[in-house]
């Protein structure tokens, strides 16, 4: 049996590399760590860490996600407090960021966002004070 200590990092296939380092820089405050020509950028989310996600440049016509398919349901990052996932809701809104739902896990609150290009991102904390509150109600109530 092999045992991998951790899963290192994670290539996404994305149709425009620009748009998406945007996303993933700006939004997500990834930070750009290399290039692999014009097709690649690497990114990570802290200084652990040489690389934890790449993005790769395809085709612009390549088609999206799809839900009814084998593949990747999502990648999720976590936030070292619950007000940095209210701080990515705020900016999800303020950005025109694409919010695909409020996921309650117990003590785990997750904001679901998708990229430009439809892929799902799951933002989460832990927030025990509101273990019995549903976040959606926190996020959208407190932003109306």
């Amino acid at each position: 049996m092999i045992k991998p200590t951790r899963l290192g990092h994670a290539v996404i296939r994305v149709r425009d590399l620009e748009r998406s380092e945007e996303f993933y820089n700006k939004f997500l405050g990834l930070e750009v760590k290399g290039r692999g020509g014009d097709r690649m950028v690497f990114f990570r989310s802290n200084k652990d860490v040489d690389h934890d996600l790449a993005i790769l440049r395809i085709d612009a016509d390549a088609p999206g996600p799809e839900e009814t398919r084998v593949g990747l349901y999502h990648l999720a990052f976590e936030f070292d407090s619950f007000d940095q996932v209210r701080e990515a809701h705020r900016m999800a809104r303020e950005m025109g960021v694409r919010i695909a739902g409020y996921g309650d896990h117990g003590e785990i609150k997750g904001l679901y966002v998708l990229d430009p290009d439809g892929i799902e991102i799951e933002l989460y904390a832990e927030a025990p004070e509101l273990k019995d509150t549903p976040l959606e109600q926190v996020l959208v109530g407190a932003a109306a």
